[in-house]
């Protein structure tokens, strides 16, 4: 399972979901798709554009998490 750590990032970077979609032009909806971890997929154009506004890699956004990894 991929997690999406979006709302890590905003937190450290102390940022809101309004101010990041005025950063970044992705809707607040879609923001909040990947927030709650409900997205199926993830363009690179969008990843590229969060992590720009963010100051951050996609390392920082995105987290393996096996089965067996007990979470």
């Amino acid at each position: 399972m991929i997690i999406v750590n979006l709302d890590v990032m905003m937190a450290k970077r102390k940022i809101s979901l309004n101010e990041l979609s005025k950063q970044t032009g992705i809707t607040t909806t879609n923001l909040s798709i990947l927030k709650t971890n409900k997205a199926k997929a993830i363009r690179f154009s969008t990843l590229e554009v969060i992590c720009k506004a963010l100051n951050c890699q996609p390392s920082d956004l995105l987290e393996y998490k096996g089965e067996d990894d007990g979470k």
